[in-house]
């Protein structure tokens, strides 16, 4: 099976790093920072951004200019795994399953993160959006995967924490596997149409070997 995995709220807790580059940025821009910013993770940054400096092109530019600004230099780093993460993706390897990173974030910042886990060399492609995009671009990129592994939709899943993965996967008609340890919620991910939701990693070796 080719199996697709999102990265924040799915791979690693990345709620550090990422609040972290949008209070910077918000802070370069003279802008109080909201009280609640878990929403941020996930959606495009410029998505995220618009209501806050009222939709201004420039200044949502510039703030994502801010944002990439500190991630490139130390935000990147700011991040933990989710506990049985590794023994989850070793169990898939050693399974002969395909691997494979579909993330919203772009490929410049995810490449060196992927680079530095202890499991990253398990992942043939990383699939990211061009950094002007503003959109998720899930569903585009899983499309992109499944023409380069030649895979078919019913011999592939895409795993995330978020709607936008499962929103991805039904537009491609592949399974979509909601996790319950990142930044969306059950409701979240049961309303967007996932075939399935894992309450920890092993629970989603179990149902990827289904």
């Amino acid at each position: 099976m080719l199996c697709l995995f999102d990265l924040d709220g799915t791979l690693i807790d990345s709620e550090v790093g990422i609040l972290g580059c949008v209070r910077h940025a918000l802070t370069q821009l003279g802008v109080e920072h909201p009280s609640e910013m878990r929403h941020w993770i996930g959606p495009p940054l410029r998505h995220s951004f618009a209501p806050l400096l009222d939709h201004d092109h420039d200044r949502i530019e510039l703030a994502v200019d801010y944002y990439h600004e500190r991630f490139h230099a130390i935000g990147w780093q700011e991040h933990t795994v989710y506990p049985g993460i590794e023994t989850m993706i070793g169990r898939l390897q050693s399974a002969g399953h395909t691997l494979a990173v579909v993330t919203s974030k772009p490929e410049r910042h995810a490449r060196p993160i992927i680079e530095h886990l202890p499991f990253g060399g398990a992942f043939s492609r990383l699939y990211g959006p061009d950094p002007s995009s503003p959109h998720s671009e899930k569903a585009s990129m899983i499309a992109a995967a499944l023409e380069d592994f030649g895979a078919k939709p019913e011999e592939t899943a895409m795993i995330g924490d978020r709607h936008f993965d499962i929103d991805g996967a039904v537009a491609n008609r592949v399974r979509g596997l909601g996790v319950l340890w990142g930044f969306g919620s059950k409701e979240e991910l049961e309303k967007a149409g996932a075939h399935a939701l894992a309450r920890d990693p092993e629970h989603l070796a179990a149902l990827l070997a289904a």
